[in-house]
């Protein structure tokens, strides 16, 4: 077994070292979050639902950016950056779906309303887990182009979620009121909850491409279009003759 490498040792410090800092700011963060007040579960919640809509933001434009780059180089590399955020989009927007329900509950009475930014929400979480779903169902020589397509189209959606409560009436609210300390701990807390997200995809990428894993795996293609074998000698012995 080989030892775990100076980058896998700061990077897990990191981790460690925000997700401490995160945990004692929320720990000591005042218990309301607004002039009206609200449950501690209101505002504790808070350091999760937000931190999860930022990670969900961010995987998704990963999902479009690596999906566009497939798409203009057809490399497998890229396929494998999409699929790693697909699967970091499905589990930050479900954590937003559960944390944004737990908070309506209290809120408004109710796990759920279809207002339009939960709404569009939910559309977001059934097309990137779609867009996990579908790859299996694809030849494997076309899975790489088909999902790129798909994480293109899916994107379109994620300004609909931003913009919804902007241009739309919704019962949920387009921001709400911090202070200074709030600010500084739910900045610790999405810090913190990216770069869990990044070392996720870099690690299965790493993995993926490493030695063992091109071993597993076999080694590199394009996933562009295929073309036909070359002649054998066999074949051009037949021709000659």
């Amino acid at each position: 077994m080989k030892p775990p490498r100076l980058s896998t040792q700061v990077y897990s410090l990191l981790v460690l070292t925000l997700l401490t800092l995160a945990i004692i700011g929320v720990a000591f963060s005042p218990p309301e979050t607004s002039e009206n007040g609200g449950s501690v579960l209101q505002h504790k919640i808070l350091y999760i639902h937000l931190p999860a809509a930022a990670v969900t933001l961010v995987a998704c434009m990963a999902v479009f950016v690596t999906s566009v780059g497939h798409l203009l180089q057809h490399r497998r590399w890229w396929d494998d950056m999409a699929q790693a955020a697909g699967m970091v989009a499905v589990v930050a927007c479900t954590a937003l779906l559960a944390t944004g329900m737990i908070w309506g509950k209290k809120a408004w009475g109710e796990w759920w309303t279809w207002s339009p930014r939960l709404t569009f929400s939910l559309v977001l979480w059934a097309l990137y887990a779609g867009f996990l779903g579908l790859r299996p169902l694809v030849p494997s020589h076309r899975r790489a182009q088909v999902s790129s397509v798909y994480g293109i189209i899916a994107f379109l959606d994620v300004p609909l979620v931003y913009m919804s409560t902007k241009l739309l009436p919704d019962v949920h609210p387009a921001s709400i009121p911090m202070d200074a300390p709030m600010k500084r701990t739910l900045l610790l807390c999405t810090v913190a909850a990216l770069v869990i997200a990044g070392g996720f995809v870099a690690g299965r990428i790493t993995s993926r491409w490493s030695p063992e894993g091109q071993g597993k795996k076999g080694p590199p293609i394009r996933s562009g279009p295929l073309r036909a074998p070359p002649p054998t000698v066999a074949h051009e012995r037949l021709r000659a003759s």
